[in-house]
């Protein structure tokens, strides 16, 4: 498994457009496409005005070919369109589990 940490800093005072924005326009295409969100955070101590999200794949394979499928919905290039402006700029992390690490089971 892979996790895809993403990292995006929005312009001041617009949080709650941002929110607003994903939740109603980018959320349902990215779990249509993405498969299950593993963590969706606002920052509260430290650098201001982030979100970070978490989604996971079995494979980087497995990425590439959800996200190639998302960016050929128009729903996406629809939100995308709606926000723009918003984002000042996205940091991007692929994150693989140490060797010894066992994700808790439901």
């Amino acid at each position: 498994m892979i996790i895809d940490h993403r990292t995006y800093t929005i312009a001041p005072r617009k949080m709650g457009e941002f929110l607003r924005l994903f939740e109603q326009f980018g959320m349902p295409v990215q779990r249509r496409h993405l498969g299950p969100l593993l963590g969706f955070y606002v920052t509260e101590v430290g650098p201001l005005n982030q979100v970070v999200h978490l989604w996971g794949y079995d494979s980087m394979a497995d990425m590439e070919k959800r996200r190639a499928v998302r960016n050929a919905d128009p729903a996406w290039d629809e939100y995308l369109s709606k926000g723009a402006g918003l984002v000042l700029s996205q940091e991007t992390k692929l994150l693989r589990p140490a060797p010894f690490y066992q994700p808790p089971r439901a």
